[in-house]
C-alpha cells in the first residue's frame, strides 16, 4: 500500500510504499476512497497531542470498501462500504464503558494517533467501530461526516434545547452544524477570525443569521455557544455573549490556554463544558439525521501525496468547508 506517514512531531509528512496490512481477530481491511483532513490531525502532525505512536499514518475520517476480513468477523461482507471514525476501539470493561461513556474509555484506541488511520490506500479498522455507509454520496462529500459531523453533533446535543446559537470558528464542523442546527429550527450566529470576510459570506449562504468577527457581539444574547477554534481566549467572549443559565461548549480536542477572566462573565449559573471524542452510538444517530435532513458538506480535494499541502490550507484557513484526500492507484 501507499501512504503519508509521520515519523517525527512537527515534521512534514513522507510518502511511502508498505506491505499491505493484514486484518487480525475482529479486524477488517479497507481500501480507502476518501479520507478527510481534520484539525486533530494538524493537532497530532505539529505535536500539540501527547505521546502519538509513532511512526503513525493520521488520518480519522475515513470512506471506503472492505476489502479483507480477518478471523472472527461476522454479518459484514466484502466490498460493503463503511466509514472510520477518530474512535478506532474501547476496552468494554471499565467504568466508563460500562456505563455506556465509551468515549472517555481509560484504554481507548484512537484512529490516526493510536493506531495507523486514512491518509492511505488501505487502512485497517476494528470491525465493531466501523459505521455501514449509504450507497449515494461521493466519498469525498462522506468523509467530513466522519469526525467534524460527529463532533459536530455531540457538541450540538451539549447546546440542549438552545434556540440561539453561536458557533466560534466556521470551519469543517461548523459548515456541517449550522445546516444541522438549521433543521432542527435554530437561529444560528457564526463567529469567525476578525476581517474574514469570505468566510462570514459563507457561513450567511448556510443558513446563518449574522456572521461577525470573534471579537464583536452577536445582535442578541446567545442561548449557547459551541466553540470549535482551538483558542482558548474566545471561551472568556463567548461566555461575555451567553445569556443567564447559558452554556459554552468547547468542542475540540485541544486549545491553547484559557486566559483568567472576572467571575461575573461565569456567574448567574452560566457553564462551561467540554466535548470528548464520540460514542458509536453518535454515529449511528447522526449519519442517520445526515441522510433525512439532506446535509451536504463543502470539500476541497487534494491527492493523497498532497497531504502536506492540505494541511498547509488547514494550518493557514485557506479552505472554504473540509479538506479531503483522494487516494488513487499507484
Amino acid at each position: 500500500m501507499y501512504c503519508m506517514i509521520l515519523h517525527e512531531t512537527g515534521a512534514p509528512l513522507v510518502f511511502e510504499e508498505l506491505p499491505d496490512p493484514i486484518p487480525g481477530p475482529g479486524e477488517m481491511r479497507i481500501q480507502v476512497e476518501a479520507c478527510g483532513v481534520c484539525r486533530t490531525d494538524l493537532h497530532v502532525v505539529d505535536g500539540e497531542l501527547p505521546d502519538p505512536k509513532l511512526p503513525v499514518i493520521p488520518g480519522h475520517e475515513i470512506v471506503g470498501r472492505i476489502d479483507a476480513l480477518g478471523p472472527r468477523v461476522e454479518g459484514i461482507e466484502l466490498g460493503a462500504r463503511v466509514g472510520i471514525p477518530w474512535l478506532g476501539s474501547t476496552c468494554g470493561v471499565c467504568a466508563y464503558c460500562a456505563s455506556g461513556r465509551e468515549n472517555l474509555c481509560d484504554r481507548p484506541v484512537f484512529t490516526g494517533y493510536t493506531r495507523n488511520g486514512g491518509y492511505a490506500t488501505h487502512a485497517i479498522a476494528a470491525a465493531r467501530y466501523a459505521f455501514p455507509l449509504r450507497e449515494e454520496g461521493a466519498a469525498a462529500a462522506l468523509a467530513p461526516l466522519l469526525c467534524a459531523g460527529l463532533i459536530g453533533w455531540r457538541s450540538l446535543r451539549f447546546a440542549g434545547s438552545a434556540k440561539t446559537l453561536g458557533l466560534y470558528g466556521f470551519g469543517a464542523a461548523a459548515h456541517i452544524i449550522v445546516q444541522a442546527a438549521r433543521n432542527q429550527g435554530r437561529q444560528l450566529f457564526a463567529f469567525t477570525r476578525p476581517g474574514d470576510a469570505a468566510a462570514q459570506a459563507f457561513a450567511l449562504r448556510l443558513g446563518a443569521a449574522w456572521a461577525g468577527g470573534s471579537d464583536e457581539k452577536p445582535p442578541e444574547p446567545l442561548d449557547a455557544a459551541i466553540i470549535y477554534a482551538p483558542v482558548g481566549e474566545l471561551v472568556p467572549a463567548a461566555l461575555a455573549s451567553v445569556r443567564k443559565g447559558g452554556i459554552v461548549v468547547c468542542a475540540g480536542i485541544h486549545m491553547s490556554d484559557i486566559p483568567s477572566f472576572p467571575y461575573r462573565l461565569l456567574w448567574q449559573e452560566r457553564r462551561i463544558v467540554s466535548v470528548a471524542n464520540l460514542t458509536r452510538q453518535d454515529g449511528i444517530e447522526f449519519l442517520a439525521f445526515a441522510a433525512q435532513a439532506g446535509i451536504e458538506t463543502r470539500t476541497k480535494t487534494y491527492p493523497l501525496e498532497e497531504a502536506n499541502a492540505a494541511l498547509a490550507d488547514l494550518r493557514a484557513g485557506r479552505l472554504e468547508g473540509a479538506a479531503v484526500l483522494l487516494p488513487r492507484p499507484f
